[in-house]
């Protein structure tokens, strides 16, 4: 997968994908792609990339509380799980 790096605007090839979806890591593994040849595997923080297209990351991807800032009226009407 392909994101893209917010401070510079690199696109950044995503080398650990399970890291990427799981909200409890705020970092990954990816490659940038800049330039001709292959860089180095480096480490990104999470709340840094976004999509190419300049969409963020869902949050469900970021923060692990994602669902206790759910209204409890709205959650109810979507049968969300709240605690």
């Amino acid at each position: 997968m392909f994101l893209m790096h917010k401070p510079t605007g690199d696109i950044i090839e995503i080398l650990t994908l399970d890291k990427l979806f799981n909200p409890c890591v705020a970092d990954i593994t990816g490659v940038d792609h800049c330039g001709e040849e292959m860089q180095d595997p480096t480490s990104y923080q999470k709340m840094e990339l976004a999509f190419p297209s300049g969409e963020l990351l869902p949050r469900c991807w970021l923060d692990s509380h994602y669902r206790e800032s759910i209204p409890k009226t709205i959650a109810k009407t979507r049968n969300f799980v709240t605690h």
